[in-house]
Order: C-alpha cells, then sequence, then structure tokens
C-alpha cells in the first residue's frame, strides 16, 4: 500500500500531466457584449467591453458608401439577406470608422442585434476555425471585420479567405457577415497579379484566380480622395459637434496648413488637426 506521501507525489505528477495536455476552450457568453477581438493563438474572442467609433452623422464626404453600408447591415440585423462588403480606397478617408460607426448605429436602433468581431489580418489562416465556432452560436448575428486587408507574393492565406466566404464544404453560416477595409481593389498589389499573368502557363485564369477574391464581396464601396472643400468640410463639422468656437475663416486657414504639413487631405488628418485644436484649447474630445 502507497504511503501518503508517495500519494501526494503521484497525485502531483498527474496534475502535471493534465496541464500538459490540450485545454478546453474557455466558455464565452456571446451577448456580454457588442464587440469582440478574436484571438487566434487561444481559439477564442476576447470581449470589448469599451470600442471607440464616431457617431454616423460626423462622417464627411462618404455620404454614398454610407448610405449603402447602412443599408446592406440593417437588412442583415433584421434577419434579411445582405452581402459581404469590400471597403476600397484613399487611405485615411473612413473606411474602418464607417464600418464601426453603422454597427454601433444599428445595435442603438435595434439593441444587441449585431456583435462586431475584429479579426487581425495575419489571422486570416484561422477564419474556418472561427466560422465553425460561429455556426453553433444562431442566438446573435455577427459581422467579422478585418481592418487593412491585403496579400503578398508567397501568402496563400487568402486561399482561406476564399473558401471561408463562400467556398468550402461548409460554407458561411447565414448569420455571419464579413467586412473588410484595403487600400487595393482586388486585394492582391498590381505587381503580383502581372508576375503570375507572365508566367502562368494560361495567364488569364492566373490573374481569374486572384480577382476571384474579391468577387466573394457582393457590395465594393470605393473611398476616393477628398477635396480641399470636402476636408474643410470635415473640419467643421468636427468643430461644431464638439463645441470648439473659433471663427469660420481662422479654422479654415489652419485646417489647411495643418493638410499642407503633412501633404494630405483625409478624414483622417481633419481627426488629427481637431485633436491637437481641442487639445490647444484645454478641451478633452
Amino acid at each position: 500500500m502507497a504511503s501518503q506521501d508517495e500519494l501526494r507525489i503521484l497525485q502531483r505528477i498527474a496534475q502535471g500531466i493534465e496541464r500538459l495536455g490540450p485545454q478546453p476552450e474557455p466558455k464565452l457568453d456571446v451577448k456580454s457584449a457588442d464587440a469582440y477581438l478574436w484571438e487566434a493563438e487561444r481559439k477564442t474572442l476576447l470581449s470589448m467591453e469599451r470600442t471607440h467609433y464616431l457617431d454616423l452623422a460626423l462622417l464627411q464626404g462618404i455620404n454614398d458608401a454610407r448610405d449603402l453600408l447602412l443599408a446592406n447591415t440593417l437588412q442583415f440585423a433584421k434577419g434579411y439577406s445582405a452581402n459581404n462588403a469590400l471597403l476600397w480606397g484613399a487611405r485615411g478617408m473612413g473606411k474602418s470608422s464607417l464600418i464601426k460607426a453603422v454597427h454601433a448605429h444599428i445595435n442603438r436602433t435595434i439593441p444587441g442585434s449585431l456583435a462586431l468581431i475584429e479579426i487581425h489580418r495575419e489571422d486570416i489562416s484561422t477564419l474556418p476555425h472561427l466560422l465553425h465556432m460561429l455556426r453553433g452560436w444562431v442566438i446573435r448575428r455577427f459581422i467579422l471585420f478585418c481592418d487593412d486587408l491585403s496579400f503578398d507574393e508567397a501568402d496563400s492565406s487568402y486561399k482561406s479567405l476564399k473558401a471561408a466566404l463562400e467556398g468550402g464544404i461548409e460554407g458561411r453560416p447565414d448569420h455571419v457577415l464579413f467586412y473588410a477595409t484595403s487600400n487595393r481593389r482586388h486585394l492582391m498589389p498590381r505587381e503580383m497579379m502581372e508576375n503570375e499573368s507572365s508566367t502562368a502557363i494560361n495567364p488569364g485564369e492566373a490573374v481569374e484566380e486572384k480577382v476571384s477574391l474579391s468577387d466573394r464581396f457582393g457590395l465594393w464601396l470605393g473611398f476616393h480622395a477628398c477635396s480641399q472643400e470636402t476636408y474643410l468640410s470635415i473640419v467643421e463639422t468636427y468643430a461644431h459637434h464638439f463645441n470648439l468656437s473659433m471663427a469660420t475663416e481662422a479654422l479654415r486657414k489652419e485646417a489647411l496648413q495643418w493638410a499642407a504639413a503633412r501633404g494630405a487631405r483625409s478624414g483622417r488628418v481633419a481627426w488629427q488637426f481637431i485633436q491637437d485644436l481641442a487639445g490647444k484649447m484645454g478641451k478633452k474630445i
């Protein structure tokens, strides 16, 4: 018969072996928050108690894209058919801000209807696993959001995305949509597509393979560099909303100087200017 000391040693060994084994996935209440971050290494969702978003009315110069994405997302929130969406184009023109603003707006209109899950670009290869998890959580509708999505040469993870969006045996669950932003319309650099075209046995098929990824998005929304007047309109809208009292002429002059120093005009540059202006006025926004 083993002694007490021997039993304790055996118990510690058993506990050590148990810790080395695969750990069960932590249970998650998918109604505990409206936004989550996909942690690929742990294969779980991290709830985000606080998310930063701008009010939908503050996003100027992108009215058509705003209306189309809002309508598509509202259809989805109500349980109707809707499309995956690709927001592509100029940097800093509010692509990711629009997705977050639409999500927040609809959840205020229909509380708790949508959960936003952000998945990092480098974790796209784990998308099938995430979709498999979400398949069993039909109590809520989910928008998967990937910011600044693009693929470089020798990166084959785009195939996982293609299969997850529409292909594959399981297909995309009806209660899940995929929204992505990118600076590239077809998600691939032009030189990558041209190289594949020049070296392939059938150049047309090589290009078609790359283009077919963006075709999986039923809704394409283009964002273009803004004009000077649009930029100033964005600045003035922010200043009015955050009660930054300043003469219009002086506000426009400083905003243009700020843009000239950065060599660009965009919604992001306008927001950075407003942040700086608010700080100089002793305000926090």
